[in-house]
């Protein structure tokens, strides 16, 4: 905490991928995200000079970055243990916080956009971070036989339905829907992955 050098780049984004992912990013300002990671706003600023849209930006990056890691860990051991530790990592999140946060990604893709034309560069951060997900599922699907097609629908449906269940959880403060979600999803996978062995 009294650390004379300040909060690290890294922390103020880890803490604000935390906020975000318990008040979305309309309802936060920088200052709320800055206070949350416990750092200075004139070093959020010397950090993040674009202020919050720049660091919801890096906030989203960094939880992407962090799932995907997990499942390259946990993929090398096949899908189906990728799948589990996706589901284990979020049913961590929202259990410990009480139900109070859930995925920072989807927080920010469910969000209206600023007014303007442009992407705002969280949302396509977002974007990457589901698509980038969904790419090493369909990836170790097909290498475990499964046809692309198939792979590739089954990681959607992993990843949209495991980020809705969340939701859910959150709305209702109970972790049957994700409880139900991961019973489907593990028999949807053994049934593809017996399939392709076929």
């Amino acid at each position: 905490m009294g650390k004379s050098g300040g909060p690290s780049r890294d922390r103020i984004v880890a803490g604000a991928a935390d906020l975000i992912s318990r008040r979305g990013l309309n309802a936060t300002s920088i200052r709320e995200l800055a206070k949350h990671a416990d750092a200075p706003l004139g070093s959020t600023y010397h950090y993040f000079p674009d202020g919050k849209q720049q660091l919801a930006t890096e906030a989203v990056r960094y939880a992407g970055s962090a799932v995907e890691r997990l499942l390259r860990k946990e993929l090398d051991a096949g899908p189906a243990a990728g799948l589990r530790a996706f589901l284990g990592l979020w049913r961590g999140i929202v259990v410990a916080s009480d139900f109070r946060a859930g995925c920072p990604v989807l927080a920010v893709a469910v969000e209206e956009p600023p007014p303007g034309d442009d992407i705002p560069p969280a949302l396509a951060a977002a974007a990457e971070a589901f698509e980038g997900w969904e790419g090493l599922l369909a990836g170790s699907l097909r290498e475990h036989g499964v046809d692309p097609d198939r792979a590739a629908g089954l990681a959607t449906l992993v990843v949209a339905s495991v980020e809705g269940a969340i939701a859910m959880c959150r709305a209702g403060r109970d972790m049957a829907p994700l409880d139900r979600v991961a019973r489907r999803l593990e028999a949807l996978i053994a049934s593809a992955l017996g399939g392709s062995a076929g």
